[in-house]
């Protein structure tokens, strides 16, 4: 089965733990479902096979109706089925990306006491933070990883664009299926952090909303499940083009060396399509390989102690002031303010 089609079956024994806390006859939900192949492979600790997303959309319904909650009982309250689509009711006439966000963080903690959302702008980043108090002390990747799927694509969607992420971090402990996530967010992630974010451009919340109520209906029509399936990967250019970088994330050296055409060449693209598509995202190659080079740098300017010219010469500038002006350029702030305000 193609990964990209499909999910492990340890992310369903994650997403179906609300249920069992509340104890659910699962061999049943999944019999009245037809999903009755899967009992043998979740009782099997050692099963490592996948599911494929058309049946975890099945099955992600079929909890929903069961427990009468879209959270699929992770969280003290119940989130009444209807709640993410009368979010999107509230959020489709934002205006621009900022205030659908802010307005979708307000309506969520109105709806929950365990579950909020913040968005913070630094510089030229924005985060946007998930907050779980997880009352059940369940495994939380299922929950998290899904929040942040839906929000991203929720974002995509209203702009009408992919969304290039910096890097995603996570606060429960690498999972047992770690290959997933690039596919998913094709950008740095980490694991057993202090908190669930993900940054992007902040540039992106001045986007306006391509979107309308009438464009809405369709949409909700098959969501949130249609977002919540795609735990798949993102086939944007931009995203593709980022995952072929990221293979050389650390080997600055392959990184800087790797050519346009390179790129365009392991894509089966000709360079004029590549740059075409890309700009139709809103990206460019350059834009993507500045990406990567600032997370490296804020990870060698946090992480450790090297002084600035040192990481100025691991990122493969000639000269610190160059590193500089172009940390500015991408953060808004010298290599040097950045260190002292994360100190």
């Amino acid at each position: 089965m193609e990964k990209k089609h499909s999910v492990p079956i340890e992310l369903v024994r994650s997403a179906l733990a609300g249920s069992i806390r509340q104890n659910i006859d699962i061999e049943r939900l999944l019999e009245e479902s037809g999903l009755a192949y899967l009992k043998v492979m979740l009782n099997d600790s050692a099963c490592h096979k996948r599911v494929s997303l058309d049946d975890f959309g099945v099955l992600l319904r079929a909890m929903w109706i069961h427990l009468g909650d879209e959270s699929c009982g992770f969280l003290g309250r119940p989130l009444k089925i209807g709640t993410f689509g009368m979010m999107c009711h509230a959020i489709i006439t934002s205006g621009n990306l900022r205030r659908a966000l802010l307005r979708s963080a307000r309506y969520i903690g109105l709806m929950s006491d365990d579950l909020t959302l913040e968005l913070k702008e630094s510089g030229t980043e924005a985060r946007l933070l998930i907050h779980l108090d997880n009352p059940h002390q369940l495994d939380e990747s299922f929950i998290v990883t899904s929040i942040f799927v839906i929000w991203i694509r929720l974002s995509c969607w209203l702009i009408d664009k992919p969304m290039m992420l910096e890097r995603i971090n996570f606060r429960f402990a690498k999972p047992s299926y770690p290959d997933e996530f690039p596919r998913m967010f094709p950008c740095p992630h980490g694991f057993a952090q202090a908190e669930n974010s993900v940054v992007f451009s902040r540039y992106l919340l001045a986007l306006p909303i391509q979107q309308n109520p009438e464009t809405l209906l369709p949409f909700l029509s098959h969501a949130p499940e249609s977002l919540l399936t795609q735990f798949r990967e993102d086939v944007s250019i931009t995203g593709q083009v980022k995952r072929l970088l990221l293979n050389r994330h650390g080997m600055q050296t392959e990184l800087e060396n790797m050519s346009f055409e390179a790129i365009a060449e392991e894509l089966h693209m000709t360079t004029h399509t590549v740059r075409r598509r890309l700009k139709d995202e809103g990206s460019s190659f350059q834009e993507i390989k500045d990406s990567l080079r600032c997370d490296r740098a804020q990870h060698l300017l946090q992480e450790h102690d090297f002084s600035i010219q040192d990481i100025a010469q691991q990122l493969g500038f000639s000269e610190s002031a160059a590193f500089a002006r172009a940390f500015k350029k991408w953060t808004g702030f010298s290599p040097g303010a950045y260190r002292q305000q994360t100190v």
